[in-house]
């Protein structure tokens, strides 16, 4: 990752060519329909077609495979939670009587003894775990796919206040260079000998902590640096100024925002009058 930029994405999929607003549309339709689906082979379908697009669009394997891996602690929990705790929520989704039990935990085990593991719990809990990492992977499928610039011109055109689009476009490109200090502070204790990879677990953890004194201190300086740089430059906020890219919505970002909307409004209607998408053990 460049130190100075966020990382682009350019694919076979040329999302970049998208206006950001018809991506925003994109993010907000495919978000609802995540959110309003329960049914876990909905979202499972749904996941592998964002993660489909991240990589047609050029998101970068090696990115979406850390976000993957982090994943997965939060999934297991979400499994645990909803198949052995969260049962009351699960029958009320159901309808049904009772679970259907798969594994029952001994009651000598200290907390979670005689604790089932449900079907059904297990089910709801692969379709929230679905659903969590869908949303996650809607980010960098539309922030990396679109100029930062062109994302801070879009979201004035969407009557957003010009202060709010500045500090989202400010932490964009703030990110790459607080992970720049970090990879400068790994460098730093490589070329002193501290190999981490060949470190155990506790110590890696001890290694890792160490990393986060400089890394806050550099960027608490750059914040420091770009303060006194808007105070010398007069920032007002003001969104009465010029931009020097411009945003207009082509006959295909038209196309991209009305098929995002009808797509939104087709789940919510089969939902209500058929129950697609509806939670049902």
């Amino acid at each position: 990752m460049n130190a100075h930029s966020w990382p682009q994405a350019h694919g076979p999929l040329r999302l970049d060519r998208i206006d950001a607003r018809a991506k925003l549309a994109v993010f907000a339709a495919a978000t609802g329909v995540a959110l309003l689906w329960d049914d876990p082979r909905l979202n499972a379908a749904l996941l592998v077609a964002v993660l489909a697009a991240c990589l047609a669009a050029g998101v970068s394997g090696a990115y979406l495979r850390l976000m993957l891996r982090a994943m997965i602690p939060l999934a297991l929990l979400l499994l645990v939670t909803h198949g052995w705790f969260d049962t009351r929520y699960v029958l009320r989704l159901t309808g049904h009587a009772a679970l259907t039990p798969l594994w029952i935990a001994p009651r000598a085990w200290p907390w979670v003894g005689g604790a089932t593991l449900s079907r059904e719990g297990l089910l709801y809990g692969c379709n929230v775990a679905a659903k969590s990492v869908t949303l996650l992977l809607l980010i960098p499928l539309c922030v990396f796919t679109t100029a930062p610039d062109n994302l801070i011109v879009g979201l004035v055109r969407l009557r957003l206040p010009y202060r709010v689009t500045f500090v989202l476009a400010s932490t964009l490109r703030f990110f790459p260079l607080l992970f720049g200090e970090i990879q400068g502070v790994r460098d730093a204790q490589r070329l002193r000998g501290l190999i981490v990879e060949d470190l155990g677990p506790f110590d890696r953890i001890r290694a890792h902590a160490r990393v986060a004194i400089p890394a806050i201190l550099g960027a608490m300086f750059r914040a420091q640096q770009m303060e006194v740089v808007l105070q010398s430059k007069a920032f007002s906020g003001s969104s009465d100024r010029t931009y020097l890219h411009d945003s207009t919505l082509r006959p295909a970002d038209w196309l991209v925002i009305a098929g995002s909307a009808l797509a939104l409004a087709a789940a919510i209607v089969l939902y209500i009058t058929h129950g697609i998408g509806a939670f049902r053990g």
